[in-house]
């Protein structure tokens, strides 16, 4: 890595009414101990002033930011896959306008895929931080875990801006798909026999809930239906048995309302869901809380 000065990575971040988070997100992408070669922003047909922050931002950072508007709301996974399309590098980061990196985030983990050129897709552990806390320091040699595809049949390892992964992959997100469409992606990968792994350690951060307070319950079952489609979906692609398929609806149901149970008790005791007294926000494995 010593004769590495910016990593051969792209940076996507698909944004929508994000003027007021996504200084935070490039900030977190800027000042990387490794830098990316480029940062790839994506408007989402907003319609308020966040065109006018991420142009704002590409001028503060001229030949390294880039700016796509897209003309009409596409929703996250087609945006991702235009700043895909639009990308230069053969490594490819996701984050999301609202959260942000470890400093270390892109060295660490472009430093493993650079070692370990077989590997299609890595991700890592994401954690919730108050405004203004400090990161947690990150200890190395970090632990490596095989994400096999059968286990993502049964919980989702990271969430996308933990991702990073070939630009030359054969898949994309789904388009027109608004939830489960990232474990869609992984599972797609991992059974058309890409690597997949995740480091063990903390590098991305996210700063609100997942789910907003007013239609939590209706926003979850979106989520669940999400899910459920990726099993028929990969059940009609001859990926999974129908014996499979049913054990995983089944078990994905249970989780479902095993989560909405738990999540009605903290309102009803008037306490945020799964924030404990440290402040960190603890996530079950598909990515929500």
């Amino acid at each position: 890595m010593d004769d590495c000065v910016v990593a051969p990575v792209s940076v996507v971040i698909p944004c929508f009414r994000c003027a007021t988070s996504i200084r935070r997100a490039v900030a977190s992408v800027e000042q990387q101990t490794l830098k990316p070669a480029e940062v790839v922003l994506i408007d989402d047909a907003s319609g308020d002033d966040t065109l006018s922050v991420l142009h704002e931002l590409a001028r503060s950072y001229p030949a390294w930011i880039r700016v796509i508007a897209l003309e009409k709301n596409q929703g996250p996974a087609s945006a991702r896959n235009v700043g895909w399309e639009a990308a230069t590098q053969p490594y490819l980061a996701f984050l999301d306008a609202d959260d942000s990196w470890h400093p270390g985030k892109v060295r660490i983990q472009y430093g493993f895929m650079r070692k370990t050129p077989d590997v299609d897709i890595s991700g890592h552990q994401c954690i919730f931080r108050r405004e203004g806390e400090a990161a947690p320091e990150i200890f190395e040699p970090l632990t490596i875990t095989r994400i096999s595809a059968i286990s993502l049949i049964f919980r989702n390892s990271f969430s996308t801006p933990t991702v990073m992964l070939k630009r030359h992959i054969p898949f994309r997100f789904e388009e027109n798909k608004r939830y489960a469409e990232d474990l869609y992606l992984w599972q797609r990968v991992a059974f058309g026999g890409g690597m997949v792994m995740r480091m063990e350690c903390p590098l991305a951060y996210m700063f609100k809930a997942p789910y907003g307070v007013a239609g939590l319950s209706a926003e979850m079952w979106a989520m669940e239906k999400g899910q459920l489609s990726n099993f028929i979906a990969l059940y009609k692609a001859r990926h999974i048995s129908w014996v499979l398929l049913v054990l995983a609806s089944v078990f994905s149901i249970a989780k479902y309302f095993k989560r909405l149970v738990h999540v009605e008790v903290m309102h009803e005791e008037g306490v945020s869901p799964n924030l404990g007294q440290s402040g960190r926000r603890t996530y079950w494995h598909d990515g929500s809380p």
